[in-house]
Protein backbone atom coordinates (compact mmCIF):
# COMPACT_ATOMS: atom_id res chain seq x y z
CA UNK A 1 0.00 0.00 0.00
CA UNK A 2 2.73 2.44 0.97
CA UNK A 3 4.73 1.56 -2.14
CA UNK A 4 1.67 2.25 -4.31
CA UNK A 5 1.10 5.62 -2.64
CA UNK A 6 4.78 6.52 -3.03
CA UNK A 7 4.63 5.64 -6.74
CA UNK A 8 1.53 7.77 -7.27
CA UNK A 9 3.17 10.60 -5.32
CA UNK A 10 6.27 10.40 -7.54
CA UNK A 11 4.24 10.34 -10.77
CA UNK A 12 2.21 13.40 -9.75
CA UNK A 13 5.43 15.15 -8.77
CA UNK A 14 7.07 14.47 -12.13
CA UNK A 15 4.04 15.75 -14.03
CA UNK A 16 4.05 19.11 -12.23
CA UNK A 17 7.82 19.43 -11.97
CA UNK A 18 8.37 18.66 -15.64
CA UNK A 19 5.70 20.98 -17.11
CA UNK A 20 7.12 24.41 -16.42
CA UNK A 21 8.68 27.04 -18.68
CA UNK A 22 11.67 29.24 -17.88
CA UNK A 23 9.41 32.11 -16.81
CA UNK A 24 7.53 29.77 -14.47
CA UNK A 25 10.81 28.70 -12.88
CA UNK A 26 11.76 32.34 -12.24
CA UNK A 27 8.28 33.26 -10.97
CA UNK A 28 8.02 30.40 -8.49
CA UNK A 29 11.65 30.78 -7.43
CA UNK A 30 10.76 34.29 -6.26
CA UNK A 31 7.34 33.23 -4.93
CA UNK A 32 8.96 30.57 -2.76
CA UNK A 33 11.23 33.13 -1.07
CA UNK A 34 10.54 34.57 2.38
CA UNK A 35 12.00 38.08 2.15
CA UNK A 36 9.71 39.17 -0.68
CA UNK A 37 6.67 38.57 1.56
CA UNK A 38 7.83 40.91 4.34
CA UNK A 39 5.28 43.47 3.16
CA UNK A 40 2.45 40.96 3.57
CA UNK A 41 3.58 40.06 7.08
CA UNK A 42 3.82 43.75 7.98
CA UNK A 43 0.34 44.40 6.57
CA UNK A 44 -1.11 41.60 8.72
CA UNK A 45 0.55 43.07 11.82
CA UNK A 46 -0.77 46.57 11.09
CA UNK A 47 -4.24 45.17 10.40
CA UNK A 48 -4.24 43.32 13.73
CA UNK A 49 -3.48 46.50 15.67
CA UNK A 50 -5.97 48.58 13.69
CA UNK A 51 -8.76 46.03 14.00
CA UNK A 52 -8.37 44.78 17.55
CA UNK A 53 -6.29 47.27 19.56
CA UNK A 54 -2.90 46.69 21.10
CA UNK A 55 -3.84 44.27 23.91
CA UNK A 56 -5.50 41.70 21.66
CA UNK A 57 -3.05 42.30 18.79
CA UNK A 58 -0.02 41.56 20.99
CA UNK A 59 -1.64 38.30 22.04
CA UNK A 60 -2.31 37.40 18.41
CA UNK A 61 1.28 38.12 17.43
CA UNK A 62 2.45 35.89 20.26
CA UNK A 63 0.07 33.19 19.00
CA UNK A 64 1.45 33.53 15.45
CA UNK A 65 4.98 33.17 16.82
CA UNK A 66 3.97 30.01 18.68
CA UNK A 67 2.24 28.63 15.58
CA UNK A 68 5.28 29.12 13.33
CA UNK A 69 7.66 27.74 15.96
CA UNK A 70 5.52 24.65 16.55
CA UNK A 71 5.02 24.01 12.83
CA UNK A 72 8.77 24.28 12.22
CA UNK A 73 9.64 22.02 15.14
CA UNK A 74 7.06 19.36 14.27
CA UNK A 75 7.92 19.28 10.56
CA UNK A 76 11.58 20.26 10.45
CA UNK A 77 12.92 18.45 13.50
CA UNK A 78 10.56 15.76 14.74
CA UNK A 79 8.72 14.38 11.67
CA UNK A 80 11.56 14.63 9.15
CA UNK A 81 13.96 12.70 11.36
CA UNK A 82 11.25 10.18 12.22
CA UNK A 83 10.33 9.43 8.58
CA UNK A 84 13.65 10.27 6.86
CA UNK A 85 12.08 10.60 3.42
CA UNK A 86 14.68 11.92 1.01
CA UNK A 87 13.76 14.98 -1.01
CA UNK A 88 13.23 14.24 -4.71
CA UNK A 89 16.11 16.65 -5.43
CA UNK A 90 18.53 15.04 -2.99
CA UNK A 91 21.50 13.54 -4.93
CA UNK A 92 21.37 10.54 -2.59
CA UNK A 93 17.92 9.75 -3.96
CA UNK A 94 18.13 7.76 -7.24
CA UNK A 95 14.91 9.53 -8.25
CA UNK A 96 16.81 12.86 -8.40
CA UNK A 97 18.06 12.12 -11.92
CA UNK A 98 14.50 12.70 -13.19
CA UNK A 99 13.99 15.96 -11.27
CA UNK A 100 14.08 19.41 -12.84
CA UNK A 101 16.26 21.57 -10.56
CA UNK A 102 16.00 25.37 -10.50
CA UNK A 103 19.11 27.51 -9.90
CA UNK A 104 20.98 24.52 -8.45
CA UNK A 105 18.76 24.55 -5.35
CA UNK A 106 18.19 21.14 -3.75
CA UNK A 107 17.18 21.94 -0.16
CA UNK A 108 18.17 19.78 2.81
CA UNK A 109 18.31 16.01 3.10
CA UNK A 110 14.72 15.19 4.07
CA UNK A 111 11.47 16.76 2.93
CA UNK A 112 8.53 15.10 4.71
CA UNK A 113 6.61 17.13 5.78
CA UNK A 114 7.19 20.48 4.07
CA UNK A 115 7.94 23.39 6.41
CA UNK A 116 7.01 25.90 3.67
CA UNK A 117 3.57 24.33 3.35
CA UNK A 118 3.15 24.07 7.12
CA UNK A 119 4.06 27.70 7.77
CA UNK A 120 2.04 29.18 4.90
CA UNK A 121 -1.09 27.16 5.70
CA UNK A 122 -0.68 27.89 9.40
CA UNK A 123 -0.67 31.63 8.70
CA UNK A 124 -3.56 31.33 6.23
CA UNK A 125 -5.66 29.38 8.74
CA UNK A 126 -4.96 31.86 11.52
CA UNK A 127 -5.82 34.83 9.29
CA UNK A 128 -9.06 33.10 8.26
CA UNK A 129 -10.09 32.44 11.86
CA UNK A 130 -9.13 35.91 13.10
CA UNK A 131 -10.51 38.18 10.37
CA UNK A 132 -13.33 36.01 8.94
CA UNK A 133 -13.56 37.92 5.64
CA UNK A 134 -14.53 35.81 2.62
CA UNK A 135 -12.26 37.38 0.01
CA UNK A 136 -9.34 37.64 2.39
CA UNK A 137 -9.75 33.96 3.26
CA UNK A 138 -9.85 32.96 -0.42
CA UNK A 139 -6.82 35.12 -1.26
CA UNK A 140 -4.64 34.04 1.65
CA UNK A 141 -5.35 30.36 0.95
CA UNK A 142 -4.50 30.84 -2.73
CA UNK A 143 -1.21 32.35 -1.56
CA UNK A 144 -0.59 29.30 0.66
CA UNK A 145 -1.46 26.90 -2.17
CA UNK A 146 0.88 28.66 -4.61
CA UNK A 147 3.63 28.72 -2.00
CA UNK A 148 3.29 24.96 -1.61
CA UNK A 149 3.08 24.48 -5.39
CA UNK A 150 6.31 26.45 -5.83
CA UNK A 151 8.11 23.69 -3.94
CA UNK A 152 6.99 21.18 -6.57
CA UNK A 153 8.27 23.45 -9.34
CA UNK A 154 11.62 23.80 -7.59
CA UNK A 155 11.81 20.01 -7.24
CA UNK A 156 12.36 19.90 -3.48
CA UNK A 157 9.09 18.32 -2.29
CA UNK A 158 6.71 15.56 -3.30
CA UNK A 159 2.95 16.35 -3.23
CA UNK A 160 2.64 14.15 -0.14
CA UNK A 161 5.19 16.31 1.67
CA UNK A 162 3.09 19.38 0.92
CA UNK A 163 -0.22 17.83 1.95
CA UNK A 164 1.25 16.63 5.24
CA UNK A 165 2.82 20.03 5.91
CA UNK A 166 -0.44 21.82 5.12
CA UNK A 167 -2.33 19.53 7.49
CA UNK A 168 0.17 20.06 10.31
CA UNK A 169 0.21 23.85 9.89
CA UNK A 170 -3.58 24.13 9.68
CA UNK A 171 -4.10 21.94 12.76
CA UNK A 172 -1.49 23.79 14.82
CA UNK A 173 -3.00 27.16 13.85
CA UNK A 174 -6.56 26.09 14.67
CA UNK A 175 -5.63 24.63 18.06
CA UNK A 176 -3.50 27.66 18.99
CA UNK A 177 -6.25 30.07 17.93
CA UNK A 178 -8.91 28.41 20.08
CA UNK A 179 -6.56 28.12 23.08
CA UNK A 180 -5.73 31.82 22.74
CA UNK A 181 -9.41 32.70 22.59
CA UNK A 182 -10.11 30.71 25.75
CA UNK A 183 -7.22 32.44 27.54
CA UNK A 184 -8.48 35.89 26.55
CA UNK A 185 -12.02 35.11 27.63
CA UNK A 186 -10.98 33.67 30.98
CA UNK A 187 -8.15 35.98 32.03
CA UNK A 188 -8.79 39.25 30.18
CA UNK A 189 -12.61 39.33 30.24
CA UNK A 190 -12.74 39.58 26.43
CA UNK A 191 -15.81 37.64 25.34
CA UNK A 192 -15.15 37.48 21.60
CA UNK A 193 -12.19 39.69 20.68
CA UNK A 194 -11.12 37.49 17.80
CA UNK A 195 -14.44 37.20 16.03
CA UNK A 196 -15.96 40.64 16.60
CA UNK A 197 -13.00 42.94 16.99
CA UNK A 198 -12.73 46.07 19.08
CA UNK A 199 -12.93 48.42 16.09
CA UNK A 200 -15.56 46.93 13.74
CA UNK A 201 -15.61 50.08 11.60
CA UNK A 202 -12.06 49.31 10.47
CA UNK A 203 -12.86 45.82 9.19
CA UNK A 204 -13.07 46.75 5.50
CA UNK A 205 -9.97 48.94 5.80
CA UNK A 206 -7.92 46.09 7.27
CA UNK A 207 -9.12 43.68 4.60
CA UNK A 208 -8.19 46.11 1.81
CA UNK A 209 -4.76 46.65 3.35
CA UNK A 210 -3.83 42.96 3.41
CA UNK A 211 -5.38 42.22 0.01
CA UNK A 212 -3.68 45.26 -1.54
CA UNK A 213 -0.22 44.34 -0.28
CA UNK A 214 -0.74 40.71 -1.30
CA UNK A 215 -1.80 41.71 -4.80
CA UNK A 216 1.01 44.22 -5.26
CA UNK A 217 3.60 41.66 -4.15
CA UNK A 218 2.34 39.09 -6.67
CA UNK A 219 2.44 41.74 -9.42
CA UNK A 220 5.98 42.69 -8.40
CA UNK A 221 7.07 39.02 -8.56
CA UNK A 222 5.46 38.64 -12.00
CA UNK A 223 7.36 41.69 -13.29
CA UNK A 224 10.72 40.80 -11.72
CA UNK A 225 10.49 37.25 -13.09
CA UNK A 226 10.38 38.49 -16.70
Amino acid sequence: MLETLAKIDSEIFLWFNGHMCEYGDSFFWLFSGKIIWVGLYAAIIVALFRRFGWRVAVGMLLAIGIIIALSDQICGNFARHAFERLRPSNPANPFSSFVHIVNGYRGGAYGFPSCHAANSFALATFVMLVFRYRWLTVSIYLWAILTAYSRLVLGVHYPGDLLAGAAVGSLVAAVTYYVARIVYRRYFSCRAPFAAGLHPGRAAECQRLILGVLGLTVIAIAIIAI
